[in-house]
C-alpha cells in the first residue's frame, strides 16, 4: 500500500510558447495561435504537490501539510507568482513554459526542500486550463493532459443480452427512448525521462476534433458506425475513444467523465478502471493522545480547537477489473454506488473522536481516515479497490493506492471532483 500526501496552491503567470530557431509557421503548428504572443499570454495555474512517506504512528501524519504550503509556496512566490516566465526565470531563457516544462521545473525546484525530512515530493501536476494540464513525476516521466467536452445520447444496453437482462442490469439508463449526457474526456500521452518530445499542438487538435464531430450532439448507439453491435456502456465507449484517439496520437490512456461523480478509464495496457465518489460531512478534532495539550496545540494549530471542527469531506473509490464482452462491464454501477454510500454511512454527520470507534483513540487525521475507509470500502468492492483518496477541503487530498498500482503510472494524479474542480 502507498499513500501521498497532496496540497494544491496557486499562482498567475504569463508565458509565451515559441522557439526563436523556428519560423512563424513551425511555432503555429507546434504551440497554437499563443506562439505569436509576443509579451506573453497569462494563466491561472493550480499546482497540486504530491508527497510519499512513512505515517508517524502518534501524531497520524505523513507530513504536516502546512509545510508544503511554506516551503512550495515561497518558490511559486519568488520565481512564478505573477511573473512572464520566459524573462522573469531563468529556467525558460531557453526551455519552453510548456504545462510540461512548468511542471518539470517545480518538481526540480521543490523537492530539494524536502531531502531528509521523511516526506519525499513523487510529483506535480500542474492545470493551466479547464483543457490542458500536465503531471510530471520525479522518476522523470511526464504526461500530457488534453481534456474536450461532447453532449450525446444513448441507451445503455448491450445488444449481447435480452431485454429483461438489460433492465434488470442498467435499470432506466436502459430505456428505449435514451437519456443525454455532458461527456468530459482527458486524453493523457506520456514522454518519457529519455524522450520529452510531446504532439505538436496542431496534431492534437486534429484529433480531437475529430472526436468531437463523431460523438457531438449524436445518439451514440444510432449515429455513431464504429459504436454498432457493440455494448453501449460507460466502459466500451471509453475503449473505444481510446482506439480512435490511438490512430493519431501516441495514446497513453482515457478517462470519460459521464457525471461529475463517475468516471470509466481505459489505458494502453488493456486496463479497465471505474471510480466512484462519495460525499460525507463529519466534525472531528485533531489531536495526538500520546502529547499534552501544549503539544498538540503547537502540532495542529486551529485544528486541535477543543470543540472541534467540520468537513464536507469526499471520498473516491478506483476499481479495476475485468470487462465482461457480453454486457460491456466490470461491475454493476448501482452495486458500486450502494457500497460506498454504505462505506461512509456510519461517519456521516457525526463526531468521528466522540461517536465512533475507530477514532476514539487514534488521531483522526486525513492519512488515519483514508486508511480506515479503505478496510471498510475494498470488502464490499469485492476486494478490487485499486485506488481510494479523500479531499478533505478543495486544497489537501490524501490518497492510498494498492501495491500493485504505482506511483509513475501516471493515472495517480490530478483528477477532476466536486470537491476540487482543478482535478
Amino acid at each position: 500500500m502507498l499513500l501521498t500526501v497532496s496540497k494544491r496552491l496557486e499562482f498567475s503567470a504569463s508565458r509565451r510558447l515559441f522557439r526563436r530557431e523556428w519560423n512563424e509557421e513551425e511555432n503555429r503548428s507546434a504551440f497554437g495561435e499563443e506562439s505569436a504572443a509576443r509579451y506573453g499570454a497569462g494563466r491561472n495555474y493550480i499546482a497540486w504537490f504530491v508527497f510519499t512517506g512513512a505515517v508517524d504512528p502518534a501524531t497520524g501524519m505523513l507530513m504536516n501539510i502546512s509545510e508544503i504550503k511554506q516551503r512550495a509556496g515561497a518558490v511559486i512566490d519568488d520565481r512564478y507568482d505573477h511573473k512572464f516566465l520566459n524573462e522573469d526565470n531563468r529556467d525558460f531563457a531557453v526551455a519552453v513554459p510548456t504545462a510540461e516544462n512548468v511542471a518539470r521545473q517545480l518538481v526540480t525546484d521543490v523537492a530539494p526542500l524536502f531531502h531528509g525530512s521523511g516526506a519525499e515530493l513523487t510529483g506535480v501536476y500542474l492545470q493551466e486550463t479547464s483543457e490542458r494540464s500536465a503531471t510530471a513525476f520525479a522518476n522523470g516521466n511526464t504526461d500530457g493532459h488534453h481534456e474536450f467536452r461532447f453532449s450525446a445520447a444513448r441507451t445503455t444496453m448491450s445488444p449481447h443480452l435480452t431485454q429483461e437482462e438489460n433492465e434488470q442490469l442498467f435499470g432506466l439508463a436502459a430505456s428505449p427512448h435514451g437519456h443525454g449526457h455532458d461527456y468530459r474526456v482527458r486524453l493523457t500521452v506520456r514522454s518519457r525521462a529519455e524522450d520529452r518530445r510531446v504532439p505538436a499542438h496542431q496534431r492534437v487538435a486534429q484529433c480531437i476534433d475529430s472526436l468531437i464531430s463523431e460523438f457531438d450532439h449524436r445518439n451514440l448507439n444510432i449515429e455513431v458506425p464504429g459504436l454498432r453491435g457493440l455494448p453501449m456502456t460507460t466502459e466500451v465507449l471509453t475503449r473505444y475513444i481510446f482506439d480512435r484517439a490511438k490512430e493519431s496520437l501516441p495514446i497513453d490512456r482515457v478517462r470519460l467523465h459521464e457525471r461529475a461523480d463517475f468516471f470509466a478509464e481505459y489505458n494502453l495496457t488493456g486496463q479497465h478502471l471505474l471510480g466512484m465518489q462519495m460525499p460525507f460531512s463529519a466534525a472531528h478534532r485533531l489531536q495526538s493522545y500520546g502529547h499534552s495539550p501544549e503539544e498538540n496545540a503547537a502540532m495542529y494549530g486551529k485544528c486541535n480547537n477543543p470543540r472541534g471542527h467540520g468537513h464536507l469531506y469526499v471520498s473516491e473509490a478506483t476499481i479495476g477489473g475485468r470487462l465482461d464482452e457480453r454486457s460491456g462491464t466490470i461491475c454493476n454501477f448501482t452495486e458500486f454506488q450502494e457500497a460506498m454510500r454504505q462505506a461512509v454511512a456510519d461517519w456521516n454527520n457525526r463526531h468521528l473522536d466522540l461517536e465512533t470507534d475507530e477514532f476514539r483513540q487514534r488521531p483522526s487525521t486525513g492519512e488515519n481516515i483514508v486508511q480506515t475507509l479503505w478496510e471498510k470500502v475494498n470488502p464490499l468492492l469485492w476486494g478490487r479497490l485499486q485506488r481510494l483518496r479523500l479531499w478533505e477541503t478543495a486544497n489537501n487530498r490524501f490518497t492510498l493506492r494498492s501495491g500493485d498500482t504505482p506511483v509513475a503510472s501516471g493515472s495517480v494524479f490530478g483528477e477532476k471532483s466536486v470537491a476540487a474542480p482543478d482535478r
